[in-house]
């Protein structure tokens, strides 16, 4: 009986990659259209505890949807670390909110000092 081929790592990297990419997109393009600069200093947090004053327009939906995605997306996270381990899971996290920065400019916060 021949040996399976196991699942080359990078599989597993570039699943959990589209998962979060996936999420992460429709985030900023909510956070875009709410105008909640989600990037700057403890804006998740209030985003998190329902705190609709960080938005820059009214859009109760809108938000309500971006609160669930930043629920799932720490959800995902978690169940990301326990899969591929949390330096692996970090920098995918890492690369995604570069790929947003260079998407969105600065319309979701602080720009990245530099």
């Amino acid at each position: 009986m021949a040996d399976q081929p196991a699942d080359p790592p990078a599989y597993h990297t570039q699943r959990w990659t589209h998962h979060f990419e996936a999420i992460d997109l429709e985030i900023g393009q909510l956070a875009k259209t709410c105008r909640v600069p989600l990037l700057d200093p403890g804006v998740i947090e209030r985003v998190l505890h329902n705190d609709a004053l960080v938005c820059g327009t009214q859009n109760e939906r809108a938000f309500t949807k971006l609160r669930q995605l930043l629920m799932m997306h720490y959800s995902v996270r978690d169940k990301a670390v326990v899969a591929i381990g949390q330096q692996e899971t970090m920098a995918i996290i890492g690369d995604i909110v570069e790929r947003l920065r260079a998407r969105f400019g600065d319309q979701l916060g602080t720009p990245r000092p530099g």
